[in-house]
């Protein structure tokens, strides 16, 4: 039988969110910054991510990640973040996800009991610190790039449902944040359906009357991503949220589009949004712990290490920790009569 295109990929959840490395298949791609790296994937490699992330080979809340060569000097390897409707240009889960597998692969040698090293995502170079033992990687710590608060407690008007208070703080990506109580909710999995459409329409409505853009690289703008918080129901937890990713762009016209997919880990990237807009309203010092739960109930372990200055914004520079787990690793081809080269959505669950 005759398969093209054969990708060998290693599939693992960090804290309950699924993630996918390409560890083979997929060679490197041109770019003087690994954001350049990630453009010229997605302008000409995007049939890839179509192709991982979408029926059959995947579904809504499942993302990728292919590993290429770093273009910093520092850095051990480098990787580009797809999702299901964009490349974000970090990701705690995935940088979790990827640490362990270069680990547990032996790309990059393990050491015991900490594995010290470099990564370098399109946001910039990120600084890992696993815990290894008995050739496991028992927890992923990686120093973040530096987050920052934009907009704290904006009135944003959302269609249907009114005024929302909102943050607007940056992570890693651009998040609008709002607490769930004032919108009846308690980021339960049973709301899952009302979470999703709620949040989708809020990022929506905040991107459209707060814009924001990164000031270190205007390609990058937002929000793109939406956080729900709420008090804790873990015992260990400070604090609570939910993070809807999108797997569709937003047509005002067409309900049915607003659609979206929850983070079922406490979100990396989101912690650090979090914890910035928290930091900004004097509610978190440096050197606290911080632990936020997911809608599971597992806990990244977050904290603020120092302070600094992202273009005219006080940012802090966060660390999170959490743990990932190798589920599968296997090789997805693509047979030349396969009708579905790039895959497909239906409106059932997508």
């Amino acid at each position: 039988m005759q398969h093209t295109r054969m990708i060998t990929a290693v599939d693992l959840h960090a804290c309950g969110e699924p993630g996918r490395v390409i560890t083979g298949g997929v060679l490197d791609v041109p770019g003087a910054t690994m954001f350049e790296k990630m453009k010229y994937f997605e302008r000409h490699h995007d049939d890839i991510r179509l192709r991982l992330l979408r029926e059959p080979r995947g579904y809504p809340a499942l993302c990728c990640n292919v590993i290429v060569s770093p273009t910093h000097p520092d850095a051990a390897a480098g990787f580009i973040i797809m999702e299901q409707a964009e490349y974000p240009p970090m990701s705690g889960t995935n940088t979790i996800c990827v640490a362990t597998t270069l680990l547990e692969t032996g790309m990059i040698p393990m050491t015991e009991p900490f594995s010290e090293f470099f990564l370098e995502a399109p946001a910039g170079l990120v600084g890992i610190r696993a815990e290894c033992k008995d050739g496991k990687v028992t927890k992923v710590t990686f120093r973040n790039v530096p987050a920052f608060a934009v907009h704290l407690d904006v009135q944003v008007e959302v269609p249907q449902i009114g005024a929302v208070t909102v943050d607007v703080a940056w992570g890693g990506m651009f998040y609008a944040i709002a607490d769930a109580a004032p919108l009846g909710l308690r980021l339960t999995p049973d709301e899952g359906r009302d979470i999703t459409r709620i949040s989708e329409m809020i990022k929506a409505a905040t991107r459209e009357q707060y814009p924001v853009v990164h000031p270190d690289n205007p390609e990058i703008t937002g929000p793109t991503i939406a956080q729900l918080s709420a008090p804790p129901t873990h015992p260990d937890a400070h604090r609570k949220n939910v993070v809807t990713v999108s797997t569709a762009e937003l047509d005002w016209n067409r309900p049915s589009t607003w659609t979206g997919v929850i983070d079922r880990s406490p979100c990396g990237t989101g912690t650090c949004a979090k914890m910035a807009a928290l930091y900004a309203k004097g509610q978190l010092a440096l050197h606290q712990d911080f632990r936020h739960e997911g809608i599971l109930g597992t806990l990244f372990h977050g904290r603020l290490i120092e302070e600094t200055q992202v273009g005219r914004f006080k940012a802090v520079v966060p660390t999170i920790g959490g743990t990932a787990w190798i589920t599968s690793i296997g090789q997805f081809v693509l047979d030349p009569q396969d009708p579905y080269p790039n895959g497909f959505t239906v409106g059932d669950i997508w």
